[in-house]
């Protein structure tokens, strides 16, 4: 199979720099997956220079066992199968030991404090475009490219920056992951596969033969098997399942818990009490070791304290505030919302208020709502 030229004009107009492709050397990461594979062949078709980098971030024993992981083990062989089909130079950097500290680890302490972290966020962060993108400018790239969906564009004042937009395909927009970037990080990253979807990325592995086209998705946090969080916490940290108190919001002990690492705001299921109405968890208090609930009406929440925040925006942001889209949760829709500066961080206020807003999640704005909204940042959320 070609791949049509109208593809791989998107393509050098999803890198933005000018001059012979074959000059331009382009890093690509490479996780294993039929996402960075078909990158990595866009960009080489396209005639960039392209040097693929797979990260090693955890123990090869243990992702040999599973599949639908990423970032080691069978992964790790997959993406070099790929880089030699494409003829392309790969390289594995042993990220081990970086990946627990500034991954692993966070994720532990911020279930400890009783929050609900986004780890995938903190990877991107903290090493795949952090260390990942130092390693990248060290091989004199002039650019990193990933498999996200997601899209940058080069702002039209030609002030040489560049500002992330939601992608194509809004099935697998993973923009919500991706708002603690930088600036400077944004300008030096590209993302080709932002202005296709995915039916189209799986065609063109299929039809170039790559040894992934049929590879199935990765589905869990690539070091928590099978979804289970609380065994990876409790390996970690022993003493992290004390027991306590599972309260009602009138103050009624309804029964104990094994530890708060095992609930988050909003679930419903598993709470082992039996009331005469349904129950969720409203909040975590985590220095009582109490996990208090209530009914559904409880979780509404309007406004929205966020912690850290990388604010993208172009202007600056202010007490008097301004309108944008807030996103929660990955899984759900921006909606219309205000935010403004706050004494610690910043306050959004979501028109139609949300239900389980727990702390420890992101808060993602935008200037809209599906393809092609603007990224504006995000943050933290914080405890009411």
């Amino acid at each position: 199979m070609s791949i049509s030229e109208g593809i791989l004009d998107r393509v050098r107009d999803s890198v933005g720099i000018a001059g012979d492709p074959a000059s331009i050397r382009i890093v690509c990461a490479m996780s294993g997956g039929v996402d960075s594979s078909v990158t990595a062949a866009l960009l080489k078709h396209a005639g960039y220079d392209v040097v693929g980098i797979t990260l090693q971030l955890y123990d090869h024993g243990e992702a040999v066992r599973r599949k639908g992981a990423c970032c080691a083990g069978q992964d790790i062989h997959d993406a070099r199968r790929v880089a030699g089909e494409l003829g392309i130079p790969h390289y594995v950097l042993d990220f081990e030991s970086r990946f627990r500290e500034a991954v692993i680890d966070s994720f532990v302490d911020s279930y400890l404090a009783g929050e609900t972290p986004v780890p995938c966020v903190t990877c991107n962060r903290t090493v795949k475009f952090a260390d990942l993108l130092s390693r990248a400018r060290d091989l004199d790239a002039a650019a990193m490219a990933t498999g996200h969906y997601i899209e940058s564009r080069a702002r039209a004042e030609g002030s040489g920056h560049r500002d992330l937009f939601t992608p194509t395909d809004m099935d697998r927009d993973q923009s919500y992951f991706l708002f603690a970037t930088t600036q400077d990080q944004i300008d030096f990253l590209r993302f080709p596969l932002g202005r296709l979807n995915k039916p189209e990325t799986r065609a063109i592995a299929s039809g170039l033969g790559l040894s992934v086209a049929a590879k199935p998705d990765s589905q869990d946090i690539c070091f928590v098997p099978e979804g289970r969080y609380a065994d990876v916490i409790l390996k970690l940290r022993p003493d992290g399942a004390e027991p306590g108190d599972i309260v009602h919001l009138d103050g009624r002990v309804l029964g104990r818990h094994e530890g708060i690492i095992r609930y988050t705001v909003g679930q419903r299921r598993g709470l082992g009490i039996a009331e005469g109405e349904p129950l969720y968890v409203v909040r975590i208090d985590a220095a009582a070791r109490r996990v208090v609930v209530g009914p559904r009406a409880a979780l509404l929440q309007r406004e929205i304290k966020v912690s850290r925040l990388n604010w993208l925006g172009h202007d600056a942001l202010t007490e008097a505030g301004q309108p944008v889209h807030a996103r929660i949760r990955s899984t759900r829709a921006p909606m219309p919302a205000e935010i403004r500066r706050g004494e610690t961080g910043a306050v959004v206020t979501i028109s139609d208020g949300e239900y389980g807003v727990s702390p420890g999640q992101a808060c993602v704005l935008y200037d809209g709502q599906g393809a092609g909204a603007r990224v504006l940042g995000g943050g933290y959320i914080a405890r009411a």
